[in-house]
């Protein structure tokens, strides 16, 4: 239950930041890099009656349905309550805190809040196996009936949102745009790495300190260990163990100190890592 909750508290935080970074950020500015968002900037720029937050209600709503129809059971939850809560929390935005021009006079630094708070928010969702819907659920759909490179339709769709801005709000906002666009697609990927990093341990050590090693790794730091004895050192000849094990920052750090004071001449490899697949990580695919 308290697993749920925590996952539930991570959703709703997520998605509340993407909200304000579209909503006090980007429609402001009318900066579009792809996606929902960016279709409702320009639909609302366009439209004499509907302002940008109502067609993300909209467009959003239609996508579910589309979901709903052509996808059925394996349609996400997660995927559901993200793009409605997302919705909602602009829509209601619009309406208790009405923007009619930027917060800011420095477009740069809108820019950045513009990347920064939805590429946070989308990480943590991701993280968490979910996302604010839209052209994700396109996507699923044509992952289901077509054999074609999602990735690469959805790239090719969102440029043409960007494209478009330059024809509705002149060569300045496009530009914003098109920096805005290039910066998500790497900062929302470093923001996941970060989200995910781990440390990837192996430790080379004398056989005689291999039990209080491994009793360490999993009583007190609660993981496990790949160990192995066929090992020699090349100017000695002697015998070494070597253990492999993968484990979180902090645990990295007590594992090496550990290990330090115990065996002063031992050898400890540690590497980053953002994907581990198993037993107490998440994978990030």
């Amino acid at each position: 239950m308290a697993g749920k909750l925590k996952e539930f508290s991570f959703l709703t935080l997520g998605t509340l930041i993407v909200a304000m970074g579209v909503y006090f950020f980007k429609f402001p500015n009318n900066f579009c890099t792809g996606g929902v968002s960016g279709i409702s900037v320009i639909l609302g720029a366009v439209s004499p009656h509907l302002s940008a937050g109502s067609f993300v209600l909209i467009i959003n709503l239609a996508l579910l349905v589309l979901g709903f129809i052509f996808i059925g059971r394996d349609f996400g939850f997660k995927t559901a309550y993200c793009s409605m809560l997302l919705s909602i929390s602009v829509y209601i935005l619009e309406n208790i805190i009405p923007i009619s021009s930027p917060l800011t006079s420095q477009p740069i630094l809108e820019l950045i809040f513009a990347i920064l708070f939805p590429a946070i928010g989308s990480a943590l969702l991701f993280n968490a196996d979910a996302s604010t819907g839209g052209t994700d659920i396109i996507a699923m759909i044509i992952k289901k009936y077509a054999s074609i490179n999602i990735s690469t339709a959805l790239f090719f769709a969102d440029f043409i949102i960007v494209m478009l801005t330059a024809f509705v709000f002149g060569i300045e906002t496009w530009l914003f745009s098109l920096i805005g666009f290039a910066s998500k697609l790497l900062f929302v990927n470093n923001v996941l790495e970060s989200i995910n990093l781990s440390k990837y341990c192996t430790v080379i050590t004398s056989p005689e300190y291999e039990r209080a090693i491994c009793d360490f790794i999993t009583h007190t730091l609660r993981k496990t260990a790949t160990v192995s004895n066929s090992y020699s050192g090349a100017y000695l000849g002697d015998q070494k163990s070597v253990l492999l094990v993968a484990l979180t920052r902090k645990q990295a750090v007590l594992l090496k100190k550990f290990v330090k004071n115990l065996d002063e001449k031992a050898f400890i490899i540690i590497n980053n890592t953002s994907e581990i697949s198993g037993r107490g990580f998440h994978e990030v695919v």
